[in-house]
């Protein structure tokens, strides 16, 4: 079982997750991922979307980034792809079974500068080895749908709110204990929060559910 992820980069060290989906293949995986991504980023705008040669990415994020454009005629409007997404893609060359060269292509929009996964597939391991659950030869198992999501979102929300990465530290005058650098999470980076969360904070918000 393979995971996809949707993030928002301040830089090439951090991401902030967006969006995840768990599935037996990566087909059925990507497209809730890019629904998710643009259903949860400001005002629904475009993106510059990063992916391997996969082809199910185009074919999503065409379909998903579709606004209606008002022609002032009668009957509904087409719908048209947002000229402010873009999807880059950095194909593996392999020889021999060995790679040999990254091949970037620009499939929408402008090729972005650093179109490599490295981030995500950090990810991937930094989930692995926190989570027995993700471990091959396990007796961990989430054998549920409900604790598998449960088990993966905990995870990435310490990953984005409660642990600070280093190379989103900023230099800083006046801090206590005489620091040099003020700590920050990847959702401090994105502006939604203004400090490193705690557990008990995290367990002691409120949550309010609307039907």
């Amino acid at each position: 079982m393979g995971q996809r992820w949707g993030c928002l980069s301040q830089d090439r060290q951090s991401r902030f997750v967006i969006a995840w989906a768990a599935a037996s293949t990566e087909e059925e995986a990507a497209p809730p991922v890019v629904r998710m991504t643009r259903k949860r980023t400001y005002a629904q705008i475009g993106c510059a979307w990063i992916s391997d040669g996969n082809p199910v990415y185009a074919e999503q994020i065409k379909k998903v980034y579709r606004d209606p454009q008002p022609t002032g005629k009668p009957g509904r409007p087409p719908l048209l792809l947002r000229s402010d997404v873009g999807l880059t893609q950095g194909v593996k060359q392999r020889e021999h079974g060995r790679v040999i060269g990254l091949r970037v292509r620009a499939v929408l929009g402008q090729a972005v500068s650093c179109a490599v996964c490295v981030c995500e597939e950090r990810l991937n391991g930094l989930l692995r080895d926190r989570l027995n659950c993700l471990t091959r030869k396990t007796h961990a198992f989430a054998k549920h749908a409900l604790t598998w999501d449960a088990a993966v979102g905990l995870c990435l929300f310490e990953h984005n709110w409660l642990k600070p990465h280093q190379a989103l530290r900023q230099r800083q005058a006046g801090l206590l204990e005489g620091r040099k650098y003020l700590r920050r999470t990847p959702a401090m980076a994105v502006s939604l929060t203004d400090h490193v969360w705690t557990w008990e904070e995290f367990l002691s918000l409120p949550v309010r559910q609307y039907k």
